[in-house]
């Protein structure tokens, strides 16, 4: 018979983040021991149920964000956020290289204060190592919005595509040299 430790459900946590396009966290999250779902989407606008087409005007106030959800007794908060600041500069506003418009904007959605305060320590902790201010922002937790089925899992889907092998491989070989006890080549579907 199994213990209650041994049959204890996992509490798993889920970060709102966005840090360019999606597509390089997604990438890269679904490929972390512990995370358990990664979904792109818009958050942080003000226009109900978005479309990729309308948050690329930059006009809806949406950012381009993914939901990571994982096991932070598999791989701990502080590994999520400083592989968020790993994949994108956090130092240009609503900028990620070629992107740019406040969709593409470096953000962090906190759902509760042990995140937010989490996220400001994780901001802190970063800005140590860039000589150009962090231009992160905090914002207050909106509605998230699931993209549009292309944009789930994208580089997976299409690792051939220019942007993946000239923006993403890049940012992939990064992480892998900073995080390998974190990284494993199975994918997250979600």
């Amino acid at each position: 018979m199994a213990t209650e430790e041994e049959t204890k459900t996992p509490e798993l946590e889920t970060y709102l983040l966005a840090g360019g396009c999606f597509w390089c966290l997604d990438a890269l999250y679904r490929k972390v021991r512990g995370v358990t779902e990664v979904v792109s989407g818009y958050t942080g606008g003000h226009l109900d149920n978005p479309d990729y087409r309308a948050v690329c005007t930059g006009t809806t106030g949406h950012a381009e964000a993914v939901a990571v959800q994982f096991d932070p007794d598999v791989v701990p908060r502080d590994v999520i956020l400083d592989m968020f600041f790993t994949m994108h500069n956090p130092t240009t506003l609503n900028r990620q290289g070629y992107d740019v418009g406040t969709q593409y904007r470096s953000a962090m959605f906190p759902l509760d204060d042990v995140q937010k305060a989490d996220f400001e320590r994780a901001i802190a902790r970063t800005q140590e190592l860039w000589s150009d201010p962090i231009v992160t922002t905090i914002e207050a937790v909106a509605p998230f919005y699931v993209a549009e089925s292309v944009h789930q899992d994208f580089y997976a889907k299409q690792p051939g595509q220019g942007y993946c092998q000239v923006i993403i491989d890049p940012k992939l070989a990064k992480a892998r040299q900073q995080f390998a006890p974190w990284i494993q080549e199975r994918v997250v579907t979600s």
